[in-house]
């Protein structure tokens, strides 16, 4: 019986989340939460007995130094890492590097919730969460899903909004279930796939 593991987990907090900026594609560090928060990922993986074989990232720094903290945590330094654009956070166009409270001072409250909320409504400039599912997904059936259904234990550490365009896809979520999904920074989401690739179980260490 292969494992067929994907564990996801979103990267610690980054300079910008304290800030309450709009970040997208932009590349803060991780603050010191943030590193504490990816260390703790990768501890409590290790603690429940999970072992990788590969590893995802995007090409932003803050989820990459979030898969080597855990990395190192877990014991696994040495893993091979695929980064990819595909697995970056939504481009948040020219809100991106805003503050969130200048932003709706500019555009409205009404407008800056319809951007950040709205499954299909893209900021100027930017992706909404459907152009975000329009590349990560191609990716996760490509390059990915095949992975963990070969048996091989995969992690994978990205953002908020591309790794909603996947859980949407795993666990069959509404484009309106899917914008109001919260990811915690660095609390690991754990799926174990049947050999179709539907979810056999989800354990989501947030909770």
């Amino acid at each position: 019986m292969s494992d067929r593991l994907l564990v996801l987990v979103r990267h610690g907090q980054s300079e910008w989340n304290l800030k309450n900026l709009f970040t997208g594609w932009r590349d803060p560090d991780l603050t010191a939460l943030g590193v504490e928060e990816a260390k703790r990922a990768g501890k409590r993986l290790k603690d429940e007995g999970y072992q990788f074989d590969v590893c995802f990232t995007s090409e932003l720094s803050r989820a990459q130094k979030t898969l080597d903290l855990a990395l190192t945590e877990l014991g696994q330094t040495g893993l091979p890492i695929t980064r990819n654009i595909a697995l970056n956070e939504r481009d948040y166009g020219d809100l991106a590097g805003l503050n969130k409270d200048d932003a709706r001072v500019k555009w409205g409250e009404e407008q800056v919730l319809i951007w950040r909320r709205s499954y299909d409504v893209p900021p100027p400039g930017g992706e909404s969460l459907k152009d975000t599912l329009a590349r990560t997904l191609p990716y996760y059936v490509q390059e990915i899903l095949p992975e963990v259904l070969r048996g091989k234990r995969v992690l994978v550490a990205a953002h908020g909004n591309s790794l909603r365009a996947l859980i949407m896809v795993l666990e069959k979520l509404s484009p309106e279930a899917i914008v109001q999904r919260e990811l915690a920074t660095g609390a690991p989401i754990i799926y174990r796939l049947n050999a179709d690739s539907t979810v056999a179980s989800v354990t989501d260490m947030a909770h």
